[in-house]
């Protein structure tokens, strides 16, 4: 029986050129784009259903919020799915899961409490269906560049969906009722699996997760976080994204501390994502893995760095261009990735991968909460500069704790993904 490790050898030389000329991978894009923008679309369409039915922004914030609240629980308790079934049923199973719940949200008679349930189911898969699906990159792009590239061409879809897809469902609820566009979310998601289903290979299980006896949740997170390489790699990718998010959350009422109207507000939100995009496409694009892999220290570290100009309470134009340079030092991210799946051991790879999408989104969320906590207490360009400050400074501390973690066990790489000696 062949294992999961067994993948398609991929040369970079091409670079995302190359990962697209790989059918099983497009048919993952393809899915991924359509399940992105019906999230996105739903987001909007429920917050505007449920105004519409009770009259409460109170409700309507909540549903916003659903989307949010049980991912860290869902992520943490199906975590072991990703591993102990065939990827590809895993991820059909999610997809159909979300198509459902959307259908029943259409349904005139259906109430709110049931739609924020329905919501609620949808965030709860939601994890596992990432996790799943990053780990199965490897069984489609083997665990080289591939790999990381394909990844990145994942994110920046869910970033440039960011960008255009509210844009996009605020468009559509002109023409459409916020019920006929949740319909395009079901369609969306019913799409994804049948992309899934039939653009992809069926696999085994991983390797040596279907035989062995389940893991409990304590001892599940234990296997991923247990070994300190692991560990810290995983913080690498959790802490940061927690105080990235302060500017992003602070954003409205700091332009509107410096007299800046709504247009400049949302040109200042597009910043970040932008600059995000632009860092993974020059990354991805024109440098070598081990170049990649060199830049990550400093790239990770001077990442926070731009927020200190905060302190000078900067206008629009300045401010801009400060966010942009935050978003592009996140071409770092691809050589992370890249150490990540090298520590990862190949049978943990769906569980961890499931775990890392969890905290990331559960850290941005409580990133977002202590910014608004601390600005109650503090003038917001202050919570900035010290967010940067401190952002800095655990950044330097977790590259010493990798560094001092050593070698991955098979000793093939140091901290900076380099070949070990």
């Amino acid at each position: 029986m062949p294992t999961v490790n067994q993948a398609p050898a991929v040369t970079p030389a091409g670079g995302y050129r190359t990962v697209f000329r790989i059918r099983e991978f497009q048919a993952v894009f393809a899915a991924h784009l359509m399940s992105v923008l019906g999230v996105v679309i739903a987001e909007i369409s429920l917050t505007v259903l449920v105004y519409r039915l009770t009259g409460s922004p109170l409700m309507s914030a909540l549903t916003f919020a659903l989307g949010f609240l049980p991912y860290a629980l869902g992520g943490t308790l199906l975590a072991g799915i990703a591993d102990r079934y065939p990827a590809r049923r895993v991820l059909v199973g999610c997809d159909l899961v979300c198509a459902a719940c959307a259908a029943v949200m259409v349904l005139p008679g259906t109430p709110v409490a049931g739609i924020l349930v329905l919501r609620c189911a949808m965030a709860f898969v939601a994890p596992l269906f990432q996790g799943t699906r990053s780990a199965s990159l490897g069984d489609v792009l083997g665990t080289g560049d591939a790999f990381v590239l394909g990844r990145s061409l994942l994110r920046m879809v869910a970033q440039s969906a960011q960008l255009i897809g509210f844009g996009l469902g605020g468009l559509l609820l002109t023409v459409l009722a916020p019920r006929g566009a949740i319909a395009l979310t079901a369609a969306g998601f019913l799409g994804s699996a049948l992309l899934l289903r039939f653009g992809t290979r069926a696999r085994p299980a991983r390797a040596g997760a279907a035989a062995a006896p389940p893991m409990s949740v304590g001892a599940g997170l234990r296997a991923v976080l247990g070994e300190r390489r692991v560990r810290a790699l995983t913080l690498l990718f959790w802490l940061p994204s927690l105080f990235v998010v302060v500017p992003e959350a602070l954003l409205a009422p700091y332009a509107d501390g410096i007299g800046a109207g709504t247009a400049a507000l949302g040109l200042l939100m597009c910043a970040q994502p932008v600059g995000v995009i632009a860092g993974e496409l020059w990354a991805g694009s024109a440098l070598s893995p081990r170049t990649r892999s060199r830049i990550v220290v400093p790239l990770a570290t001077a990442a926070p760095l731009p927020l200190l100009g905060y302190a000078l309470r900067p206008g629009v134009a300045v401010l801009l261009g400060l966010l942009l340079l935050v978003g592009l030092a996140h071409a770092y991210t691809l050589g992370l990735d890249r150490m990540y799946v090298d520590a990862v051991p190949g049978e943990l790879r769906g569980r961890a991968m499931t775990l890392l999408s969890t905290g990331l989104m559960t850290f941005q969320g409580v990133g977002m909460a202590l910014a608004g906590l601390a600005a109650e207490f503090l003038p917001v360009h202050v919570v900035v500069t010290g967010t940067a400050a401190l952002g800095t400074a655990v950044v330097a501390l977790l590259f010493a704790e990798l560094r001092s973690a050593g070698r991955p066990a098979g000793g093939s790489r140091d901290e900076t993904g380099r070949p070990g000696k």
